[in-house]
């Protein structure tokens, strides 16, 4: 049934996800790390019909960090693996929902197929109107910020603007999420409390959610408890009210 747009005014329209414990819910089932991946991604699928259903527009979660390669060769090469089977039957489920699928990152270092896989996603689902998921992969806030320099750099370099004319809004605009709106919500699950270089331009005035929950165990409950904590802030923006 269709939510009563009164309903949804207290809803955030983006909400960014650092989903984090994975490894930590197999270790207390006595089971490799890349099984505790593997469930993850299970509660991910669920996560974005939740959070459609519940009124969210936007989705955005940190899938696997710049950092995230210091991990051992076997755990990465798991997460990759579960990767390729995401994006291989994505389409067809992003489809299914309405769901446009964007990857933000860094992509040289990822491996030729993925990109390619990636490019058919976001190339089928690019006019979906449904849930707007993004998917943060080698991602790094400082590199994100550190190549919108460098972009601007080259406009100045080129002669096309001077340095007194760059503003925040440029910056924006050079960032991988220059088509997104800010996040209105962060959640972190796993009961850690730091944002780990996920966004630090864009989540400024981000209301920020932490819960012990591990990932795998993240729910259309949890979602909801995030969202009734989100409507719980006053949100002033530096200014007062």
């Amino acid at each position: 049934m269709a939510k009563k747009k009164e309903e949804l005014k207290d809803i955030p329209v983006h909400v960014a996800v650092i989903m984090d414990g994975n490894g930590r819910w197999a270790k207390k089932r006595h089971l490799p790390r890349n099984f505790g991946h593997r469930a993850g991604a299970k509660t991910l699928e669920d996560i974005c019909d939740d959070a459609w259903d519940l009124g969210i527009k936007y989705l955005t979660v940190y899938a696997f960090s710049t950092e995230n390669w210091k991990r051992s060769v076997e755990e990465v090469t798991g997460i990759m693996t579960i990767l390729r089977n995401y994006l291989t039957n994505a389409i067809e489920r992003a489809n299914k929902n309405n769901m446009r699928v964007r990857v933000i990152g860094e992509r040289s270092r990822l491996d030729k197929d993925i990109l390619a896989a990636i490019e058919n996603l976001e190339k089928a689902t690019e006019n979906n109107t449904g849930l707007q998921f993004t998917i943060a992969l080698n991602y790094g806030g400082r590199d994100d910020v550190t190549r919108a320099m460098r972009k601007l750099a080259e406009e100045v370099k080129e002669g096309k603007l001077s340095p007194e004319e760059i503003t925040e809004e440029m910056v924006t605009a050079h960032l991988d999420t220059a088509e997104l709106p800010d996040p209105d919500l962060l959640i972190r699950t796993s009961g850690e409390m730091r944002i780990s270089n996920f966004m630090p331009w864009q989540i400024s005035y981000s209301e920020f959610y932490f819960t012990d929950t591990l990932w795998p165990d993240f729910d259309k409950a949890e979602l909801q408890k995030a969202i009734d904590y989100y409507t719980g802030r006053d949100r002033r923006f530096g200014g007062v009210k």
